[in-house]
């Protein structure tokens, strides 16, 4: 078979119940994301099987897809690494959760689908007045901005952050966190139609794209405390550099390596060319720190499950306090997951893309030839195919143009 032939949906045994899951079928572009019918799985012994309500976007997602994850699975498989929903089973030997418990989980792949069968220890209780999408909108994201800011970064009133991609789901809880201490300055930078809707939460905004050094250099000749890259590449050397003495540098993703719809081993190569070597001795003479964060790697590779529920705890605390809350960018069917994915790699969502299992996808519009009106006759109907296995449409033009 093919990368471009489809992975039929997959047989049914009798009696088995069936689902709609999101299956990559192969690594690569976005054709490869489709939504098909598997079995409803079963909670082997420590697992519980929850009724997925809403699901969450990441960035890994993206990488995922274009199999620039270490060791990717073998597709096809099931994508998602975020969802929140009820308990609807519980397997053998499951104590902490009991039918009809509303939580969040983040499975190992496996996430984006109406059911969803995961081990107990990566499944999180969530308040009773918490809606799904929140959930899925919180977990993730403020995990990695709480450990960042508070576990890793050290945070203390009258600190500055300096934070790429301030307008998207980690950049929101950075900020608003930040906002629980006293006289903590945020330097935040995001694409320039961002701006407006951060404006009044962070201190001083910075356009993605532009020579930021020089400015934040006027802002704080002295350098920053914190410094958060999600990107990586030629921003680590940035980053490094506007340190103060004292100050901390962390890493917590590689979002430059995704340049275009498919994964780029030039790209790959490239990002990881203009990381500069850092040495002990560098890091000693000057008073600087240099860390790394990765949350997948610490719940499924380094046996750190237990303190992920510890903070997730704090966060709890906090959104019951009333001191952070989610921002939802926009809401999605599975089927709609492909735009979903685009709209975050063209950076143009402004919070968390959730996706909810139970909406009704997006009506499928048909692009009619230049200068024509949409015909009905079979002329017509044969440019139109024609142009789909072209490939010429609105989404693919879109594809283009980024991995320009």
């Amino acid at each position: 078979m093919s990368q471009e032939q489809e992975t039929p949906t997959e047989a049914m045994a009798d009696g088995e119940k069936e689902m709609r899951a999101v299956v990559l079928t192969a690594f690569g572009g976005l054709k490869f994301v489709r939504v098909q019918k598997k079995p409803e799985p079963t909670p082997a012994q420590g697992e519980l099987l929850i009724r997925v309500k809403a699901c969450g976007l990441n960035f890994q997602d993206l990488l995922a897809r274009q199999g620039a994850l270490d060791a990717p699975m073998k597709t096809p498989f099931i994508m998602g690494f975020e969802c929140a929903g009820e308990v609807e089973q519980v397997g053998e030997g499951c104590e902490k959760f009991k039918v009809g418990d509303r939580v969040v989980a983040l499975p190992e792949y496996k996430g984006w689908a109406e059911v969803v069968a995961v081990p107990e220890q990566y499944v999180f209780a969530i308040p009773s007045n918490m809606n799904f999408q929140d959930a899925a909108a919180i977990a993730m994201n403020y995990l990695v901005a709480y450990v960042l800011l508070f576990e890793i970064g050290g945070l203390s009133p009258g600190k500055s952050v300096l934070l790429h991609s301030a307008g998207g789901g980690v950049g929101h809880a950075v900020v608003q966190l930040c906002r629980t201490l006293e006289d903590v300055k945020v330097l935040g930078i995001a694409s320039k139609h961002k701006h407006e809707s951060l404006a009044s939460s962070v201190d001083h905004l910075l356009e993605r794209g532009s020579d930021y050094t020089n400015e934040i250099r006027k802002l704080y000749p002295d350098g920053i405390d914190l410094v958060l890259d999600c990107l990586c590449g030629e921003d680590c050397n940035k980053g490094y550099s506007l340190l103060k003495a004292m100050g901390k540098y962390i890493l917590y993703g590689s979002a430059n390596v995704v340049t275009g719809e498919t994964k780029s081993i030039f790209s790959t190569a490239r990002y990881w060319w203009q990381v500069d070597k850092f040495s002990p001795i560098k890091l000693f003479d000057e008073n600087k720190t240099l860390s790394g964060f990765n949350l997948r790697h610490l719940m499924f590779q380094h046996n750190g499950v237990d303190y992920v529920h510890k903070v997730f705890d704090k966060v709890m605390k906090l959104w019951a306090d009333g001191k952070i809350k989610p921002v939802i960018d926009s809401v999605w069917a599975l089927e709609d997951i492909p735009e979903a994915m685009q709209k975050m790699h063209d950076r143009k969502n402004i919070g968390k893309i959730v996706i909810d299992p139970s909406l009704e996808p997006k009506p499928k519009q048909t692009t009619p030839a230049k200068g024509k009106g949409k015909g009905n006759d079979k002329e017509e109907k044969k440019k139109e195919e024609d142009a789909s296995e072209d490939k010429s449409t609105p989404e693919a033009d879109k594809e283009k143009e980024s991995a320009s």
